[in-house]
């Protein structure tokens, strides 16, 4: 290719060829499934108001993993017509049973503040499982009553009006705080203790070897998978019958306390 005609004795510059597009590497199905630690904000909400911890892991998991359920349902019988409702809920579970065990496995944090940690992830997980049976089961996973429903479920509350009182303080308070600021802080101690056992109820890991398994050397890995996984199939059975039921139309009356 012959250079331009110089102009003023200067040679004019080549345009530069298009830059060749590199193909995205596709990120791995399996990364995708790494399980989600709850978002910042909402710790600094559990941390300020340990006692309401799983009422405010409920609201917030309503608000931000509902619609997140609901798409991934859509998507779902979108990409594979004539799916069972069954099939669809037995999707989800694999999928957060699957994460749970890898959150009670590679969770990094040591004493105390891990084990923290590790109830609140496996808490956000097992509230994620929970949203997506909903709307497997064709469950609205954006309402507001899901929010009752998991704290029935994980056993927080044994009723649902228990639960509605609980959301509604919980729900006050957040107002508050934004409004008006935090009051004192607790010791960090009392504060982590207090906020993990609240968790660890939420997800059903009642056992202190279990809850606080990654205060033994050696003991985390093995306890946290176990006990994370046999947790969250718990869960699992519980949320399928209760959304089953309201598929049908036929849901039990409120247990009495």
């Amino acid at each position: 290719m012959t250079d331009p005609t110089p102009v003023d004795g200067q040679p004019v510059p080549l345009p530069s060829p298009p830059a060749t597009p590199v193909p995205a590497t596709p990120v791995p199905a399996e990364s995708l499934d790494a399980p989600e630690a709850p978002p910042a904000r909402l710790w600094d909400r559990m941390r300020e108001d340990p006692q309401y911890a799983p009422e405010h892991l409920a609201l917030e998991a309503v608000r931000r993993l509902g619609p997140e359920a609901a798409r991934w349902a859509e998507r779902t019988r979108a990409e594979q017509p004539g799916i069972s409702t069954e099939a669809l809920a037995d999707q989800a579970v694999r999928r957060f049973v699957n994460r749970a065990r890898l959150s009670g496995a590679v969770s990094g944090a040591a004493g105390l503040p891990g084990a923290v940690i590790d109830v609140g992830v496996l808490a956000w997980t097992q509230a994620r499982m929970v949203l997506h049976v909903a709307a497997a089961y064709g469950v609205d996973p954006r309402h507001t009553d899901r929010a009752t429903d998991l704290l029935v479920l994980q056993k927080v509350h044994k009723v649902a009006e228990s639960a509605r009182l609980a959301l509604g303080v919980a729900a006050g308070r957040e107002r508050a705080g934004a409004l008006f600021g935090r009051g004192s802080q607790q010791a960090l101690g009392r504060v982590m203790l207090k906020l993990g056992v609240r968790l660890a109820q939420m997800a059903g890991v009642r056992a202190a070897k279990r809850v606080f398994a990654k205060v033994v050397p050696g003991a985390a890995i093995i306890l946290g998978t176990w006990a994370n996984s046999s947790a969250t199939k718990d869960l699992a059975r519980r949320s399928r019958a209760l959304y089953a039921q309201h598929r049908t139309g036929v849901v039990p009356p409120p247990r009495q306390p």
